[in-house]
């Protein structure tokens, strides 16, 4: 069995599925920084969190500021000396508007910084934190856009994106197997928030999909590409 109390980082969660998931993590007991990459708006959602009894702390984080990211390691350390769980959720630039062989490249740096590299990024500096846990997780927020068994000419920086972070991920929970740290990148599905528009399934089920990845039990899998508990193909 994990502990009940533990440390939690989730990116992006000031709004949509990171909010809730900080949410669901709270409710389990755990400490969750809430990172935003705007501190107020952060602060804003976590204190509904916070005036329900939950441990949820703000904090300015923004997945494209290597500084912002090395700032909250050093008070991570100061404070908990070790991360138990990092939610890599930020993610941008649905481009719907866009086609492969005319897309705008800025816009495809733009959303390979977000989406590849700010969880990349957020690994460089927390993995370390993460040894000393005695159940690391690592949760990468992907989409079924990245699978390339199913992609299309849609949406093509956010689908190499996302596609690049599933590559990511198994690379990377090869290194960090022997250290018990589990890595695996989830599809939260369709959800109805500012990104994915309305019409899509309810925000505490996408959420539940990623928290499950972070609640692995320690012989649990690591290096997959998970929807609902279940595998997506890559």
């Amino acid at each position: 069995m994990l502990q009940a109390e533990r440390i939690a980082i989730v990116t992006g969660a000031n709004r949509g599925i990171g909010l809730e998931v900080v949410r669901q993590l709270a409710h389990k007991g755990m400490t969750v920084i809430l990172g935003s990459r705007d501190l107020q708006k952060g602060e804003r959602a976590a204190a509904q969190l916070i005036d329900a009894g939950l441990q949820v702390l703000p904090r300015q984080l923004d997945v494209a500021d290597p500084g912002s990211m090395a700032r909250l390691a050093a008070q991570v350390e100061q404070e908990y000396g070790s991360l138990d769980i990092l939610v890599n959720n930020a993610g941008i630039l649905y481009d719907t508007w866009q086609q492969p062989s005319t897309a705008d490249f800025d816009t495809v740096q733009e959303a390979i910084s977000t989406n590849t590299f700010g969880p990349w990024r957020m690994c460089k500096v927390f993995v370390p934190l993460l040894r000393r846990s005695q159940h690391g997780r690592i949760v990468n927020v992907s989409s079924g856009a990245g699978s390339i068994t199913t992609m299309d000419n849609s949406t093509p920086a956010y689908s190499v994106s996302k596609a690049a972070l599933n590559a990511f991920t198994r690379s990377l929970a090869a290194e960090l197997k022997s250290a018990g740290i589990l890595v695996n990148a989830v599809c939260p599905g369709w959800v109805a928030t500012d990104m994915g528009g309305a019409g899509g399934r309810p925000v505490e089920d996408g959420a539940a999909s990623v928290v499950w990845a972070a609640m692995l039990p320690d012989d649990g899998p690591t290096g997959g590409f998970f929807r609902d508990g279940k595998p997506v193909p890559w």
